[in-house]
């Protein structure tokens, strides 16, 4: 690296490097290293910042250590618990995420149209009738399909993923309830109630909160129990947020017929989670690689913003 430029790690996926580097012109160099510990760590050695967009390596104390220059980390997500945080506190870098960028977000939709997909393809158990016509059946009753018309949609966490749900929602003729302890005021399209109340009378349910020491197991065994019989459950945000063990229960019980997932516990180490394991042999779970916010379009957006951020910081610092 020539003297007097700032090295930046970036992790995710090429149209985000290349936003990047649009951004991150005279004075940086971004790296863009596998995606492996150990590629990411001997790559963070000699850097001064880190542009997470991947979320794919944990980033833990001993790779921080290790890294002397490095004076911010910003994530073009708006989640960041992969990252550990006691050495990075300890030397004063911040960990920036899209979290602090609302009105960038709000039109940022494509992990809410996800879910929205995921809801449409539990109801009208589309990879089940897929794959029965590649085997060349055809037998349309074998695959009755929910009418979303008139059912009811509950929102966990009515902020802006919450809220998009809703107005698809509305707009596919369902009642929209929500619970969100955060929020003064609810979304126009969103009725809010009591956490039991939702899952009591909604028949799908959609999950759609941050990760944190009070979100942890926040659909816990007891809500899973209480479910109202026969309902859909989405979880686009983490794995942590749900009892997966009470999940699994639910659905082989046929408590909950159907869940759409782009998250699980431990990810991306995934090869012998029990909900994995479960829908190689059961039609009824759809698991998708917490795809949900990548979309090129989105990336280029988002990783702009978090470019800007190590910018601004490491310029100021250098200034």
């Amino acid at each position: 690296m020539a003297s007097g430029r700032f090295s930046v790690v970036y992790l995710g996926a090429p149209e985000g490097a290349e936003a990047a580097r649009g951004v991150l012109a005279d004075g940086f160099e971004v790296r863009h290293p596998e995606h492996t510990p150990g590629a990411v760590a001997d790559a963070l050695r000699g850097a001064d910042a880190l542009l997470d967009a991947s979320m794919k390596v944990p980033i833990d104390d001993r790779m921080i250590s290790e890294s002397p220059k490095l004076r911010i980390i910003s994530c073009a997500t708006t989640g960041s618990d992969h990252i550990a945080r006691d050495v990075l506190s300890g030397r004063g870098i911040p960990v920036r995420t899209l979290r602090e960028d609302g009105e960038l977000l709000r039109n940022i939709t494509p992990a809410a149209e996800l879910t929205f997909a995921l809801l449409l393809a539990c109801a009208r158990r589309l990879p089940a009738a897929l794959n029965a016509v590649k085997r060349g059946e055809w037998v349309r009753e074998d695959f009755p399909g929910l009418m979303l018309n008139g059912r009811r949609l509950g929102v966990i966490g009515c902020g802006r993923i919450g809220g998009w749900m809703a107005r698809y929602a509305r707009a596919f003729g369902m009642d929209v309830v929500g619970y969100d302890p955060f929020l003064t005021a609810f979304p126009p399209d969103i009725a809010p109630v009591e956490l039991e109340e939702l899952v009591e009378t909604s028949d799908a349910v959609t999950v759609h909160v941050h990760l944190s020491d009070k979100t942890r197991g926040l659909v816990s065994a007891d809500l899973f129990k209480r479910i109202k019989p026969g309902a859909i459950f989405l979880n686009t945000s983490r794995g942590a947020v749900a009892d997966e063990a009470a999940l699994l229960a639910a659905l082989e019980s046929g408590r909950v017929s159907a869940a759409g997932l782009d998250v699980l516990e431990g990810e991306p180490d995934v090869a012998r989670h029990p909900l994995r394991l479960y829908a190689e042999r059961h039609d009824n779970l759809l698991i998708t690689p917490h795809c949900g916010g990548f979309s090129p379009d989105a990336v280029r957006v988002v990783c702009r913003r978090a470019a800007e951020k190590i910018r601004d910081h490491l310029q100021g610092a250098a200034s």
